[in-house]
């Protein structure tokens, strides 16, 4: 990373927020428009795929636009993120989603802070909730690996599509899945299910990593095939 430690953390924090925003006030916006759900579902699903794909794109560069602690743990366990500048990563993530609902709240002129009500909780949401951050993860890591260029728009497109096919519409991040919390709207989260949301979140991202590790190295078998022919 050619940017220094304090550049990083505020890219980290900008984009968290920005991500945050996107999706509190797209939600509360469709929320207004429609009474809908599938169609407030549908333009707060388009909104923070595109925004993402702003995001990474330009701050990627900087900080290597995670702005999610479970993407951050990965590349701190596979040593992509030097171990003592994951803290800061996560504070910074942590108090740029807060931010970012702030800042849709004061946009849509409403409390500034509401616990939301709304209740996502049960096996079915846990699980989604693994199986949606495993997804983001997987698509990183390959995205990475095959076609770094692409990731702003894999990303993008996973999380519009995970939205979709998952029960819990895919948070896939405990910054942003804590910032949920903070407001009673159309995507909010109660607080007393983030714990559920938080430790699904964490074991998908790992068990992808471990799974990816794998998958992404060429095999010995493949090795020496190679090496035959020529």
């Amino acid at each position: 990373m050619g940017f220094d430690f304090p550049r990083r953390l505020v890219a980290e924090g900008l984009g968290t927020a920005m991500l945050v925003a996107t999706v509190v006030g797209s939600g509360i916006m469709a929320t207004s428009l429609t009474q809908d759900v599938g169609l407030a579902l549908l333009g707060n699903t388009l909104a923070t795929g595109a925004i993402l794909v702003v995001l990474i794109t330009v701050l990627g560069p900087i900080s290597g636009a995670h702005f999610n602690p479970a993407v951050s743990l990965v590349f701190a366990m596979s040593r992509s993120l030097p171990k003592r500048d994951f803290g800061g990563y996560v504070i910074a993530q942590i108090a740029g989603g807060i931010l970012g609902t702030l800042v849709a709240h004061l946009m849509f002129d409403l409390p500034l802070i509401e616990l939301s009500s709304k209740v996502r909780s049960g096996g079915a949401q846990w699980f989604s909730e693994g199986v949606a951050t495993f997804g983001l993860v997987a698509t990183i890591l390959a995205g990475i690996r095959f076609e770094q260029k692409a990731v702003p728009w894999l990303v993008g497109l996973y999380i519009m599509a995970a939205y979709w096919f998952t029960a819990s519409t895919s948070f896939a991040n405990p910054a942003v899945a804590l910032a949920r919390s903070l407001t009673n709207t159309f995507s909010g989260i109660r607080p007393v299910d983030l714990p559920g949301f938080w430790i699904a979140e964490i074991a998908g991202a790992v068990a992808a990593l471990f799974l990816f590790t794998w998958l992404l190295q060429p095999g010995a078998s493949s090795t020496v095939s190679s090496e035959a022919k020529l």
